[in-house]
């Protein structure tokens, strides 16, 4: 298992968790990897030919970023070590506030949130491409 830049092709083996399945023909666009590549520091959780996440970074402006992650239903096996990267990313970026949307109805994506610092700010209506809400939770370092 290793961690590495974060590659558009990795979309096309991420068999993503039933919770975000409905970002799947987000992740079918042609332009939307090579987007976020271009946006922020990406990474992805790679055992041989199998990625288990891909998550990264947009900066918005100057120490404030948008947190974004995409999971297999498979990686529970490699969560710690999914959860550890993140955490030092986090670190590493050195953002004082870096944002994340997590599904009002995905408990254990508002845990893991929580775990990683984030805290809930509000509700965020009709906010995934199927018309869901979802919650917003910042991580704020002073």
């Amino acid at each position: 298992m290793n961690i590495v830049q974060f590659e558009p092709d990795h979309f096309s083996r991420l068999l993503l968790q039933p919770s975000q399945a409905i970002m799947q023909p987000t992740l079918s666009n042609p332009s939307y990897g090579p987007s976020l590549k271009a946006a922020g520091p990406a990474y992805s959780l790679v055992d041989g030919d199998e990625v288990f996440a891909v998550a990264g970074l947009i900066p918005q402006w100057n120490h404030r970023a948008i947190a974004w992650a995409m999971i297999s239903g498979e990686a529970g096996k490699h969560f710690f070590a999914l959860h550890k990267a993140v955490r030092r990313a986090l670190t590493l970026h050195h953002y004082r506030r870096v944002e994340t949307a997590v599904a009002c109805n995905f408990p254990q994506g508002q845990r893991w949130a929580q775990l990683l610092g984030f805290e809930r700010e509000g509700r965020m209506r009709a906010y995934t491409p199927d018309g869901s809400d979802c919650d917003l939770y910042a991580r704020v370092v002073a």
